[in-house]
């Protein structure tokens, strides 16, 4: 999961400073809120990666959002995006503090990342009367 994340932070295939950045995080993890990196980093993922999903399907000439169960590798591909970019948002630091402080906030059920989760389910629940559409 480590290696994939990294991949996921990867900038213009330089995977030497993406390395680099994540072990950095790490190091903050450990050193500056004395936690198991590991540990938060799968909690933090586990917290984010969302359950359902909604994709628009199109019937009869109306667009429909239907609700749709995620499937473990897209759960963790959102994960992982919606961390990095969370973290690429914020300003004024260096990135390996910003995605230590997303991580840790990500782990409690905090931060951008987990509004983002929240956001898709509230809208998967808003429209679950076109759940009958999803075959």
């Amino acid at each position: 999961m480590l290696a994939k994340f990294i991949n996921y932070t990867m900038i213009g295939g330089k995977k030497a400073t993406a390395q680099k950045m994540v072990y950095r995080t790490f190091d903050v993890i450990e050193k500056k809120f004395h936690q198991d990196p590991m540990a938060v980093f799968d909690a933090a993922l586990h917290n984010v990666g969302p359950t359902v999903e909604v994709k628009s399907r199109r019937i009869g000439g109306a667009a429909y959002q239907v609700p749709r169960e995620v499937r473990g590798e897209r759960r963790v591909a959102l994960a992982c995006r919606w961390m990095i970019n969370a973290s690429r948002a914020k300003k004024g630091r260096p990135m390996h503090e910003k995605l230590a402080e997303e991580l840790l906030a990500a782990s409690k059920n905090e931060g951008n990342a987990i509004k983002k989760k929240l956001d898709m389910h509230r809208m998967a629940d808003a429209n679950k009367a076109f759940a009958h559409f999803s075959w």
